[in-house]
């Protein structure tokens, strides 16, 4: 049972970790729109960039994701 809890307490850290860059991600995203306001092809890159981080946040849910 220790080797398990240990095991699951290591995956909580890296999920810990994992919400906290996706938490600095939006917020760095938001900055950069406005400094970005006037600049559409700046503003374009920002929404690749948010498609990209998006799609990559998404397949790694569905991976780690048990089947129901």
């Amino acid at each position: 049972m220790a080797v398990d809890l240990s095991a699951l307490q290591t995956e909580v850290e890296q999920q810990q970790s994992v919400v906290q860059s996706a938490i600095t991600l939006i917020g760095g995203l938001a900055q950069q729109l406005r400094d970005a306001a006037g600049d559409p092809a700046a503003i374009q890159a920002l929404a690749d960039q948010l498609d990209a981080s998006t799609n990559a946040l998404a397949a790694a849910v569905e991976a780690n994701t048990p089947a129901a």
